[in-house]
């Protein structure tokens, strides 16, 4: 196949601006849309990730300019995954407990991204356009002449072990762990492993798309900065073959076979693009004063719900940073919360789990189900010094989400959940002196 790309370093800046990219000069149309006669015999076709009449701000759409329009597709047949699940589930059962993983293993046996994908937990309504699902992949081989699109919705990409390129109609996006890209919903892709064994998380967020969190009384210049989310130049594939495209749809996989690869988009303008984000870059916010604040300080995305501050899905991580707060335990305390977290540990050590919680671990504690520092850690940082410390080399991620999680029975059944998991809190013993 003549692959057609342009420098693979480079990247237009700034979250949700509409771009222009061409990968071949001339074949974006000027002072309109739709011509009669697209350039070089290109055919138009229309992206729209948002409604028609969705407001100016949030309304997301793209121009394609192609060498064939995506109605060639042909046929779909259905084909079964058994590692993948859509909300909701039925008969679904979520113990009210803390439950925490350790990491997953890469599989021995040739398995892609697609097939490498291992559902996690599921929210809300795929049908309702609300909640989300959260999948692992476990992957250690290329989509060779494999692609894929995604109707039920975007795909919030975050690796965790090894790096990964993106191949878009829109371009190539690689990234590596410690950040993350996100794909439209029905955007196709395909994903390549350049180092062969990868592991990380996926969120497939169902309802509003991801956007920057409001700063407030923050101000202008912390949290994420638009310029720091990069979008791809143009990039095409022309030539013929045998080749898969595979189409998740309404919880369901179709296949069909294809004659040419689906991301031979020459040209496009527009706002529905895909992206990826270094999570070092991130402005985190702490207190230098005292008390721990909230973790909706690195929120790094949110998807909105219909209820103003509360997210339909929240992309927060917990990144390196300095402590200074004074006459403070400054890891997280214990808490209880009406919002359900998912985390994972990319790399380094989690502050709050000294013990069990490795890179490549994972835990969920639901709706109000009580959460916090391990015993060892609750001794640690009661009696340390205060001093200013910094915290280096860490990076954990939480999915968080208005609704209750419900863990798929694959991970609920797995030999890598830890049924000890409530120990590591045994030593909190009695600690009252009236």
């Amino acid at each position: 196949m003549d692959k057609k790309k342009s420098i693979d370093t480079e990247y237009l800046s700034g979250f949700g601006n509409e771009h222009s990219s061409e990968a071949l000069p001339g074949a974006l149309p000027q002072g309109q849309f739709s011509p009669q006669q697209p350039p070089f015999g290109l055919y138009t076709e229309k992206f729209s990730t948002t409604s028609f009449t969705a407001p100016r701000a949030k309304n997301r759409r793209t121009w394609f300019y192609r060498i064939r329009p995506s109605v060639l597709h042909g046929q779909f047949d259905e084909i079964y995954h058994p590692g993948l699940a859509s909300s909701p589930l039925e008969a679904a059962v979520v113990p009210p407990v803390q439950l925490r993983w350790d990491p997953f293993p890469v599989p021995a046996a040739k398995t892609d991204f697609l097939d490498g994908l291992l559902t996690i937990a599921v929210n809300g309504s795929l049908a309702g356009h609300a909640g989300t699902a959260i999948h692992l992949y476990l992957a250690n081989s290329s989509m060779d002449g494999r692609y894929c699109f995604n109707v039920d919705g975007e795909l919030l990409i975050v690796p965790q072990l090894g790096r990964l390129s993106a191949y878009t109609e829109c371009g190539t996006l690689h990234v590596g762990p410690g950040e993350i890209c996100v794909i439209l919903r029905g955007m196709k892709f395909r994903i390549e492993l350049p180092d062969g064994n990868s592991r990380g998380f996926v969120c497939e967020n169902y309802g509003e798309p991801f956007t920057l969190p409001e700063r407030g009384p923050v101000g202008s210049d912390g949290f994420a900065n638009d310029r720091d989310f990069l979008t791809p130049h143009a990039a095409y594939e022309d030539g013929d073959g045998d080749f898969e495209l595979v189409c998740k749809y309404f919880g369901h996989l179709y296949t069909s076979r294809i004659d040419h690869s689906p991301l031979d988009v020459v040209a496009w303008v527009g706002s529905s693009v895909p992206y990826k984000y270094d999570l070092n870059r991130f402005n985190t916010i702490n207190t230098v004063s005292y008390d721990h604040v909230d973790p909706s300080v690195f929120t790094v995305l949110t998807s909105p719900s219909d209820t103003l501050g509360v997210a339909n899905v929240d992309f927060v991580i917990i990144p390196a940073r300095w402590q200074v707060a004074e006459n403070t335990f400054r890891p997280p305390w214990f808490h209880r919360n009406v919002m359900s977290e998912f985390m994972a540990l990319l790399y380094g050590e989690y502050d709050a789990k000294k013990t069990g919680f490795a890179p490549g671990a994972m835990s969920l504690h639901n709706c109000m189900i009580p959460h916090g520092p391990d015993a060892v850690s609750f001794e640690g940082a009661s009696n340390d010094g205060l001093a200013p410390v910094k915290l280096e080399d860490t990076m954990a991620i939480m999915f968080e989400s208005r609704y209750v999680l419900q863990p798929t029975p694959a991970v609920l059944d797995s030999p890598h959940l830890q049924n000890d998991y409530v120990d590591c809190w045994r030593d909190l013993t009695r600690r009252f002196s009236p």
